[in-house]
């Protein structure tokens, strides 16, 4: 770079700006962000513009320190074949609750996005105080995640860190091909409602390599999900990693969930462990090819557990029978303890009884002794060492 002499600083520093935009780089600072003050929102969505309008690969760059957030919407398409955010800092929501973002359901959003990555960073929802509200009873509004892709393609996030979320902490939402590495998601574990990642209507998603301590499932799945995969997770506390709820819906059929793989996971101190749950409800689907392998349960009150007659507070579960088909499920090395004397349930629709489950390698036992399993129109075999017996 030629020597500057002579100028002022204001000068150097719009001639850095430009050559550093010029570059496809763009510094949230150089938008009018201030850690620690102010509302950054508009900086952040006037850097994504700069960058989504870029004919080359662009880096938005957040750099250490808090910065407010009320919410960002970041919409495509874009002209850049890929935009990273490279975040050093932490994006803090508003503590309230009654807000854009609150009421929207979204805080940090991305639509119609291709080619997005984000490295590193923190994000802090702020949800004391809605939790508060909702396990007061109080008239309270449902909150917002505090990530969410939607009809997205070719999405990677490492390295991230979030936090004490309103609602959902991650939201994959038809979406294609995202791989989520290295993810690591907190919040108590009586915070309402705060799965740590939510899939639904998305194929071809990883999930490798996270830490969820939550107050709600550590993963969950919903309809339309297909070629999961989730590896090398550790939950708890909360309520396990859960296919559905499916079949809750007013439509007439239900997405199907299929070729799901669980592996290498530890589950401690949660509510469940592995789970498949349908609404007792007439709306058919299907959940098919199934893997659960390498799982470790550390005083888990269900470990292994499908429930087809789902119905809390017994509310719009006509029958309680569902109509969601469930066949090709393996449950594979599943080892630990649980918090309850029925370490195995299977509890399935009498109208579509679930077929095809496989047991091989179960060990699991309550307070130093043999668990107990319990099956309701369950079809399926077992294989080696099973402990509790088999009841299929």
């Amino acid at each position: 770079m030629a020597k500057l002499t002579n100028f002022s600083p204001l000068f150097l520093l719009l001639f850095l700006c430009a050559r550093s935009s010029a570059a496809g780089n763009y510094n949230v600072l150089t938008f009018g962000a201030k850690p620690g003050s102010g509302d950054a929102a508009g900086a952040f969505l006037k850097a994504w513009s700069a960058a989504c309008s870029s004919s080359a690969p662009s880096t938005i760059y957040v750099p250490t320190g808090n910065f407010l957030v009320s919410q960002a919407r970041f919409d495509g398409p874009c002209r850049s074949p890929s935009i990273k955010f490279s975040i050093d800092g932490t994006l803090v929501a508003p503590s309230e609750y009654t807000g854009s973002s609150g009421a929207s359901g979204h805080w940090i959003a991305f639509s119609n996005v291709d080619g997005v990555s984000i490295s590193g960073g923190r994000l802090d929802g702020r949800g004391a105080l809605l939790w508060a509200c909702k396990s007061a009873g109080r008239s309270c509004p449902a909150g917002a995640s505090s990530l969410t892709f939607t009809s997205s393609k070719n999405i990677a996030v490492d390295g991230l860190t979030s936090i004490d979320s309103k609602l959902f902490h991650i939201v994959i939402l038809q979406c294609q091909n995202v791989r989520l590495r290295n993810v690591n998601i907190h919040a108590s574990g009586s915070s309402p409602n705060t799965d740590g990642i939510h899939v639904q209507m998305s194929t071809d998603v990883d999930v490798v390599r996270a830490n969820i301590r939550t107050g709600d499932d550590c993963i969950s799945v919903g309809p339309g999900s297909a070629h999961l995969w989730i590896e090398r997770v550790s939950c708890g506390p909360g309520h396990g990693i859960s296919i559905g709820s499916l079949g809750r819906g007013q439509g007439l059929h239900e997405e199907s969930v299929r070729n799901v793989t669980v592996k290498t996971v530890q589950f401690s101190g949660t509510q469940n462990g592995v789970r498949i749950k349908t609404w007792g409800s007439n709306i058919p689907g299907h959940v098919r090819q199934v893997v659960f392998q390498d799982v470790l349960m550390r005083n888990v009150q269900n470990p292994i557990i499908i429930d087809q007659n789902y119905c809390p507070e017994n509310r719009g579960c006509p029958g309680h029978n569902s109509a969601i088909k469930i066949d090709q499920v393996q449950y594979l090395n599943i080892r630990g303890t649980s918090a309850t004397p029925v370490a195995v349930k299977f509890d399935c629709s009498r109208r579509n009884p679930c077929s095809g489950i496989r047991l091989q390698g179960i060990k699991l036992s309550y307070q130093s002794r043999q668990a107990q399993s319990s099956c309701k129109f369950a079809n399926g075999v077992a294989s080696g060492l099973i402990a509790p017996p088999s009841c299929l």
